[in-house]
């Protein structure tokens, strides 16, 4: 198959097509012929060597989720057959032809590939994080980089489940965020005054999926760190605030949120999709932070 791989760790400019073997998969997990695959800064992180693996080996190709048609099915996979619609996780990388998935949901045809591939990372991270600050129906969460992947599902389903979301995001997403039901505002300096003149009873909670250097004006907001989560600002970790990076993938919660998107009680927002050859400019827009919503290939 063709693929996308990095020989050695370093910039966008490492990507390269490259011939591999058909990956074959085990137990319990499917093959797909992609259809399209989402970017997500995490890519850019394992590309720059940033967070390596210690058994990582070269030729790797990057790429956490997928969605296509199955061609092929380990043992045990009794809920899909072949040429059903599937997206999900991938295992041993998503930038190629064929991606081995582990975690999956099947898709209706409503929902288009480059739509659907929106969801899988986004989705868990949201989800897990949600859990994370328990936000409860009735309390205020504050939102930092409601207008992302990231944020966007979990401004959604925080508004769903009952909270009130104050979300911040550039001048020209407020629109945007507005319009997943939370209170928008601008981030950058201010932003602290802004949220309490929006919240003057404070706010209950604080995710941070901007990691644009919020934490310490968060923990101010909240009177502590206990109910302050970061998915994006590794100063975390020097500061006793809890930095959340470890997937707690289902396959249940995935069916559900494929489901919500295709009603549109979900929306997620595509920026650009491009060839799978340009997956170099696709990383290099991810790296700057400003793409502006979801970056999706298709081979």
């Amino acid at each position: 198959m063709k693929a996308i791989v990095i020989d050695r760790f370093g910039g966008p400019e490492e990507l390269h097509e490259a011939e591999l073997p058909d990956p074959q998969p085990g137990p319990g997990q499917v093959r797909v012929r992609v259809e399209a695959v989402g970017v997500n800064p995490a890519d850019g992180k394992a590309r720059s060597g940033l967070i390596a693996s210690p058994d990582t080996t070269f030729p790797l190709v990057p790429g956490l989720e997928a969605a296509g048609v199955v061609d092929a099915m380990g043992d045990g996979v009794t809920d899909v057959a072949v040429g059903d619609r599937v997206v999900g996780f991938a295992e041993g990388g998503a930038y190629a032809e064929l991606a081995v998935l582990s975690t999956y949901a099947a898709l209706p045809d409503s929902l288009d590939a480059t739509v659907a591939v929106s969801l899988p990372v986004a989705g868990e991270t949201a989800r897990r994080v949600l859990r994370l600050l328990d936000v409860r129906p009735g309390e205020t969460l504050l939102v930092h980089g409601a207008s992302g992947a990231v944020g966007a599902v979990a401004t959604q389903l925080a508004v769903a489940s009952g909270a009130t979301v104050i979300g911040t995001a550039s001048a020209a997403n407020q629109d945007r965020v507005a319009a997943l039901g939370a209170t928008p505002t601008t981030y950058g300096e201010g932003w602290l005054e802004r949220v309490r003149a929006l919240a003057p009873s404070g706010v209950d909670a604080v995710l941070d999926a901007s990691g644009a250097g919020v934490l310490d004006g968060s923990v101010e907001l909240l009177g502590g760190a206990d109910r302050l989560v970061t998915i994006a600002d590794p100063a975390a970790f020097t500061r006793n605030i809890t930095f959340s990076g470890t997937s707690e993938r289902s396959a249940e919660e995935l069916a559900d949120l494929v489901a919500r998107r295709a009603s549109g009680e979900v929306t997620t927002t595509i920026s650009r999709v491009l060839p799978l050859a340009e997956a170099a400019a696709a990383q290099q827009l991810s790296d700057s932070g400003r793409a502006g919503g979801k970056l999706v290939l298709v081979p």
